[in-house]
């Protein structure tokens, strides 16, 4: 007989998204946050309280390590992310049709210079 006429419902291969992990549902993690530092590696005494400079001035947290191995690589780009970041962009309102026109004639916006 054919099995259309015993379906059983469908067989789903797919995993739930949060259960093989990557994708978090609910993240309101803060980088920098008291409860979620920076992790940042430098390469020398001095650089590390330049960096600890910058973080205080950006009132931020961060863990900081110093590797002075030969060939060791300075790690600052969760640092840099965080400071370069702009700012929310607000644009001016355009006037609607029938608020009075900005040049100041009176009129409406729509009779004057719309």
């Amino acid at each position: 007989m054919s099995d259309k006429f015993f379906f059983k419902g469908r067989q789903d291969a797919r995993q739930h998204h949060t259960a093989y992990g990557g994708f978090q549902t609910k993240a309101v993690q803060k980088s920098g946050s008291r409860k979620y530092p920076l992790t940042l590696v430098v390469t020398s005494e001095a650089r590390k309280q330049e960096i600890e400079a910058q973080v205080a001035a950006a009132d931020l947290h961060a863990n900081i390590t110093v590797d002075s191995r030969d060939g060791a690589v300075e790690s600052i780009a969760e640092l840099t992310v965080i400071l370069n970041k702009g700012g929310t962009v607000t644009t001016a309102k355009a006037p609607s049709r029938n608020d009075p026109c900005s040049c100041g004639s009176g009129l409406k916006f729509k009779k004057c210079c719309g």
